[in-house]
């Protein structure tokens, strides 16, 4: 199971060289995590009230195809593997061609870890959130 994001680039979010300048990669694959996790009812800031927060751990980026100004891109989104304590998920980012075919621009991953939002010790999100773990777990283990 993914998430499918539609982002039109904005004039911003190019450099000198009229392309999408790279650092907008990250911010992409945080709103794809954003939409993969409500596609389970819930979202970043509901884990949060429950007092988990996900810091960052590793990020991986590559990169095969520019996206320019005003294309529309897609970001698919899903969970490559979790566990109690972390969660990897995938990314691929694919430009909207004009006959409604998509070419690959890039793909890429984040790793997070779970922890508690006042220690920032490590928690279990199988055991503050089982439901949304289970779902996830499942959903990993059907794509």
């Amino acid at each position: 199971m993914h998430s499918k994001t539609k982002i039109t680039v904005r004039y911003a979010e190019t450099d000198m060289m009229g392309i999408v300048h790279h650092s907008n990669y990250p911010v992409w694959y945080e709103k794809g995590r954003g939409d993969y996790i409500k596609m389970f009812g819930t979202s970043y800031i509901e884990m949060e009230k429950n007092g988990i927060m996900t810091p960052l751990l590793n990020l991986t980026c590559h990169f095969k195809l520019p996206a320019f100004y005003d294309d529309e891109v897609i970001i698919r989104t899903w969970v490559q593997t979790i566990t109690a304590a972390r969660i990897v998920f995938s990314y691929t980012v694919r430009r909207i061609e004009k006959n409604g075919s998509e070419t690959e621009l890039g793909y890429g991953t984040t790793e997070h870890g779970f922890v508690d939002a006042k220690t920032f010790h490590p928690c279990s999100i199988k055991k503050r959130m089982p439901e949304l773990y289970n779902n996830i777990n499942q959903a990993v283990k059907h794509y």
